[in-house]
């Protein structure tokens, strides 16, 4: 009898199907990870595809936003010392106009202008078309860097933060305490909040220099809740 294995004998076969079976389970684990793949792209796709129908979404809000509030402003601009910008940004920045320096007590002047804006700006933010659209608007109180002579700047910076909170909360009590605007009180209370952020967001010239004056300012900012969307979806990208 030759030595040679017998191709049909049991030994062979067994390896046979041992082989085979092998190369299902691979064929099996290629197949899964190809389904992973294919629904970790789907899920990709679907999430960009949501960010951009948000960031069009908040696109359309901010552009109307802007416009309505340029058409009831734009002649109040210049008087008042203010500013609107694209981002929806109400800047009061006329130090002189605001506050005494070191002061949180409105001044009549700043006093008379809130009078005037702050009900006609809760008018046009609180109407039924902007109804979910609005998460926040923040009152935003900004100093410069500076603080009394020999100040070190880390003390300097929490003395403004001290300061730029309480000037912001006084701010808010007195829009949130004029009677033309109690009827929006449960919405106001909701979304309008006091942040006082000392020097942390400066106004700097074109050499890169601070404006110590610029720097001054009060800020009522819109954020609208295609913000808070955009924010939930790119943290769900990265995981």
């Amino acid at each position: 009898m030759s030595d040679e294995e017998d191709p049909f004998s049991p030994n062979q076969t067994n390896q046979e199907d041992q082989w085979i079976s092998l190369s299902d389970l691979m064929t099996g684990l290629m197949m899964i990870f190809m389904l992973i793949a294919i629904a970790f792209m789907m899920k990709v796709e679907v999430q960009q595809f949501k960010t951009k129908q948000v960031a069009v979404l908040y696109d359309q809000v901010r552009l109307e936003l802007y416009s309505e509030l340029m058409r009831e402003f734009k002649n109040d601009l210049p008087v008042w010392g203010a500013e609107l910008t694209q981002d929806l940004v109400f800047r009061f920045k006329d130090p002189e106009i605001l506050f005494n320096t070191g002061k949180d007590e409105l001044k009549p002047k700043f006093q008379d202008i809130l009078h005037n804006f702050f009900p006609r700006y809760t008018r046009i933010i609180t109407a039924p078309k902007y109804d979910g659209q609005i998460q926040e608007v923040r009152i935003e109180g900004h100093t410069s860097s500076f603080w009394a002579a020999n100040t070190a700047p880390e003390e300097a910076y929490f003395k403004n933060m001290e300061l730029s909170q309480s000037r912001t909360r006084s701010t808010l009590r007195f829009v949130l305490g004029l009677p033309e605007v109690q009827s929006q009180t449960d919405w106001l209370h909701k979304h309008v909040t006091a942040n006082g952020l000392s020097s942390s967001h400066l106004i700097v010239n074109k050499d890169g220099t601070e404006d110590p004056v610029r720097s001054q300012r009060v800020e009522f900012h819109i954020r609208t809740d295609a913000e808070g969307w955009i924010a939930t979806i790119l943290e769900t990208l990265k995981k």
